[in-house]
């Protein structure tokens, strides 16, 4: 029978899943919680670099105020009574994107890096890792949205374009299909002439609409309310001539809801995905999940190049238009906990238990 308080203290906090933080050093941690170090007297983040401390000496708490409370000093290695480096570095990334935004052209990363205070190499390698995006792509992406927003307010296509930053018409058209989706002058009259051909069925998770564009898929989507997933899709493209089913569509739909029912089997259409660069960048990262698996955030965040882009990993699954073909419901917490779901969690959870029974 072990009766040793030391060793008693030792397999408690061995047993406690923050130790495994403090052990691999983990950076996403710090922030979550704090420990102690009896035989020094001071406290860390979990990813302080100072040597391993011994179990029994080691206890936790919630906030590094608990922490002093208990008569701990800060640690001076990982100085965790001030804001984390993640933390610092998101708020410098936070000021350089305000700063493109107001520009009236996209600085280079020269100037930038310059602003910053930091090396080119630094910059770029810790905006990716904060936004996701480079400066350049941020900056672009910025400009899309400009355009997208003037366009929606009636402007014309050529003062939109000079108005986002654009210096000539012609930078503008050779990406507009990839920001906008469709031609400038389309887009402005609110997508009008576009045809999006859709039919609601039912499946085995409930209500079911699929919408295709010309060039693909554009919409899957699940519910309880049909009639509410039709408005949502009227919401989406407000000027598009929305095209009831016909039989041909219908047999369209009856695949769709034969892979929703079992997604091991694959769907193998052509889709019409619009979003972000980034948005784009996770959902191929969710493509590339295979079926009976999961990933975290986290995992999507490494995948794609930019490990601390994790909340905006969330988002762009939570902003994903097409369920389970782009699967954003095989994304899960790092504990492996369910999070949320666009179209509900327990429609999330019989998702993955068909999958995991080979459907």
């Amino acid at each position: 029978m072990m009766s040793n308080p030391n060793e008693i203290r030792a397999l408690q906090t061995a047993s406690d899943p923050r130790w495994a933080a403090v052990v691999e050093h983990d950076r996403s941690a710090d922030g979550q919680f704090f420990y102690s170090v009896r035989s020094t007297g001071v406290y860390c983040r979990p990813s302080c670099g100072a040597r391993q401390p011994r179990p029994e000496n080691v206890a936790f708490h919630a906030t590094a105020a608990d922490a002093e409370r208990a008569g701990f000093r800060p640690c001076r290695r990982c100085k965790p009574d001030q804001p984390a480096r993640s933390e610092q570095q998101a708020a410098q990334v936070a000021e350089l994107c305000r700063y493109i935004e107001s520009a009236g052209e996209a600085p280079t990363l020269d100037a930038l890096a310059e602003r910053a205070g930091l090396s080119t190499f630094h910059l770029h390698r810790i905006f990716k890792e904060v936004t996701g995006l480079t400066p350049r792509a941020y900056a672009a992406a910025h400009r899309d949205r400009r355009v997208r927003e003037a366009l929606t307010r009636g402007e014309t296509v050529t003062d939109a374009i000079y108005e986002a930053g654009y210096n000539s018409n012609g930078r503008f058209y050779a990406r507009a299909d990839e920001a906008l989706g469709m031609t400038p002058t389309r887009f402005r009259a609110g997508g009008a002439d576009a045809q999006i051909r859709f039919a609601i069925g039912q499946c085995a998770l409930g209500a079911i609409l699929v919408a295709q564009s010309e060039r693909g898929v554009c919409a899957i989507a699940l519910g309880d309310d049909p009639d509410a997933l039709a408005r949502e899709l009227q919401d989406r493209f407000p000027r598009a001539r929305l095209i009831g089913g016909d039989p041909d569509f219908e047999q369209l739909v009856a695949r769709v809801v034969g892979f929703v029912e079992a997604p091991g089997v694959g769907l193998d259409l052509p889709l019409d995905v619009r979003g972000t660069a980034f948005q784009q960048r996770v959902w191929q990262a969710l493509r590339d999940i295979p079926s009976g698996s999961t990933a975290s955030y986290a995992d999507i965040a490494q995948r794609i190049g930019s490990p601390k882009a994790v909340r905006a990993v969330a988002q762009a699954c939570g902003a994903n238009p097409i369920a389970v073909a782009i699967p954003c419901h095989r994304v899960v917490r790092s504990d492996g906990a369910l999070s949320g779901y666009r179209w509900g969690v327990e429609r999330k959870r019989a998702l993955l238990a068909s999958e995991a029974a080979g459907g």
